[in-house]
């Protein structure tokens, strides 16, 4: 359930609302594409500009769209350990087959705060957990210490590394049993050589079917033919996160290739033209423009 190549899942609005339509589009599209799990209503999914409501809303219909083909992982986390409760004990009612859980952003707890959040969560809800260790996003971000003492419970089962810190992951795997999954698509490759099994990745909104042929290989242990895909990948993946903040440049690229609208929620806007000019030639670069 926790490995291979996943999609963290953009979420699509049309006229200010949620476009469920266009959801499901995008669904029976990663579907078609065999990609090995869905992660709707994470960090690309615009988690902090979506209401509670709806929130909850794209996770049952994810789950009902996906049908049971592939591992759901909904997005449930919170700076509030009872809003984050809340929304794993939903995703648990509607049949989600785990939760990515962030750690809390703008409060910024201690590691003993980090821990009794996750624990709280774990023990509450009957769900597994896979971390989400964002620093960047977060403004504080697990040590070792604490994701070891973490994968003494039960339900945390894996993480999401998007810290950038190959050292950070090596010490992970060399000291207890998670799965690591890698949060930054222009990492999977190097973060595999150290332990990693996977990826939630964003660029695999537009290009899941090779997102997954790279991360096969890596699960075949064959890092040879798995580099030629990350050097394929690699130009896209950067720009996708480099040109601006996530999830702005995925949903520019994904309105140049007629797969959703661009819109986003304030404080979110568009990219620049400038930029959206870059985008579209990495695009046509890779070859999904002619």
């Amino acid at each position: 359930m926790f490995t291979g190549a996943l999609v963290a899942l953009i979420t699509p609005f049309q006229d200010g609302d949620v476009d469920f339509e266009t959801l499901d589009e995008l669904i029976d599209f990663q579907l078609e594409n065999s990609i090995d799990g869905i992660v709707p209503v994470g960090t690309t999914g615009e988690c902090p500009t979506l209401s509670f409501d709806e929130h909850k809303k794209v996770i049952e219909r994810v789950v009902k769209a996906v049908g049971g083909h592939v591992p759901v992982i909904a997005g449930a986390g919170s700076n509030s350990t009872a809003e984050a409760i809340e929304l794993t004990t939903y995703a648990k009612k509607v049949g989600a087959d785990a939760t990515l859980q962030v750690t809390p952003y703008y409060n910024k707890p201690t590691q003993e705060g980090f821990y009794q959040h996750f624990k709280a969560i774990a023990e509450e809800v009957d769900l597994p957990i896979v971390l989400y260790d964002i620093p960047s996003r977060c403004g504080a971000g697990l040590t070792v210490d604490t994701v070891v003492r973490l994968s003494g419970l039960e339900n945390i089962v894996a993480i999401k590394d998007a810290t950038g810190q190959l050292d950070h992951v090596s010490e992970i795997a060399a000291r207890c049993d998670l799965t690591i999954l890698s949060g930054d698509d222009s990492l999977t490759l190097p973060i595999a050589s150290v332990g990693g099994k996977g990826v939630i990745s964003v660029v695999a909104n537009i290009v899941p079917a090779d997102v997954k042929a790279m991360v096969d290989l890596i699960l075949e242990g064959n890092l040879v033919q798995a580099r030629q895909w990350h050097k394929k990948l690699f130009a896209l993946s950067r720009n996708l996160l480099s040109l601006a903040t996530n999830p702005i440049p995925i949903k520019a690229a994904m309105a140049i290739l007629n797969m959703c609208s661009e819109e986003m929620r304030l404080p979110m806007v568009p990219m620049d033209q400038a930029k959206k000019a870059c985008l579209e030639q990495a695009i046509k670069d890779y070859g999904l423009l002619t």
